[in-house]
């Protein structure tokens, strides 16, 4: 298919891209449509390589024949300026490139268990930054899934794919029902629910990886109350990372990523 220029911003083709920086429309719109937007050619490239499917493209002229050897002949690739895109958009595209993908289904939660040891549960995490930032640590420190609550963040909004480098399009992940369902699921496919959270009772996180169970689930809870009564009902353990300097916790983000390095599986468990 020969390159599109865009000369109607009203062009039914490009209702993909419009109002992208409206986080309240996005949030409901995407998931209803069944997409979700790649930004820059990198994440476009892990999305195709992770099998996901492109309903279109978006960038300027000067982007355009790199982005379309990326795409199979069928897939309509539009072009037009900077001040035009950002019109259409909400925002300047200086990484190059957008791509409208196909939002593939969500695989259930026992397929995602049934061969797991280590996985990520979070629990009603709303900051996309924070949800791209978890899924590239469980992408680098070798988790094999991430499990979110039905109040979370969309891991697929522009921002946590970006964020992530691209890593959420390759880290299986899927929606947990909620809690009086899920822990019974958590809990039947072998794992302890090991929660991140300060309480009078916990046990400190180098205390709990020097002889961790063999599956665990990382559960961390949201930016500002922490986790629910449900949630910490619900888990096995509570381990805190032990601070210092008057300092009582760490950003949920970088608190995932100390824990999944503390409690990752020894490579001569494979």
């Amino acid at each position: 298919m020969p390159l599109i220029p865009i000369d109607d911003l009203s062009d039914p083709g490009l209702a993909d891209y419009r109002d992208l920086t409206d986080v309240a429309l996005r949030r409901v719109s995407e998931p209803a449509g069944g997409l979700y937007i790649a930004e820059s050619a990198k994440v476009i490239e892990r999305a195709l390589a992770a099998g996901h499917v492109p309903r279109s493209v978006l960038c300027e002229q000067k982007w355009a024949a790199g982005i379309q050897s990326l795409v199979a002949p069928d897939v309509p690739v539009y072009v037009g300026s900077s001040a035009l895109l950002e019109s259409l958009t909400g925002f300047n595209l200086h990484r190059g490139a957008l791509a409208s993908m196909q939002r593939p289904a969500l695989p259930s939660v026992a397929s995602l268990l049934q061969d797991a040891r280590r996985v990520v549960i979070l629990e009603d995490i709303v900051d996309h930054t924070n949800v791209g930032a978890i899924f590239r640590s469980v992408a680098g420190l070798g988790a094999d899934a991430v499990l979110v609550t039905p109040r979370s963040a969309d891991p697929l909004y522009r921002r946590s794919v970006r964020v992530s480098m691209g890593t959420v399009l390759q880290v299986p992940w899927t929606r947990l029902p909620e809690w009086d369902v899920a822990a019974g699921q958590l809990h039947d496919a072998g794992f302890s629910i090991a929660a991140l959270a300060l309480a009078d009772d916990a046990v400190t996180l180098d205390a709990y990886a020097a002889s961790p169970p063999a599956r665990v689930a990382i559960l961390v809870g949201t930016e500002g109350d922490g986790l629910s009564r449900a949630a910490l009902s619900a888990a096995d353990t509570v381990v805190t990372i032990p601070m210092l300097h008057g300092v009582d916790s760490l950003n949920v983000a970088s608190a995932t990523a100390v824990a999944l390095w503390a409690l990752r599986v020894p490579p001569s468990a494979d």
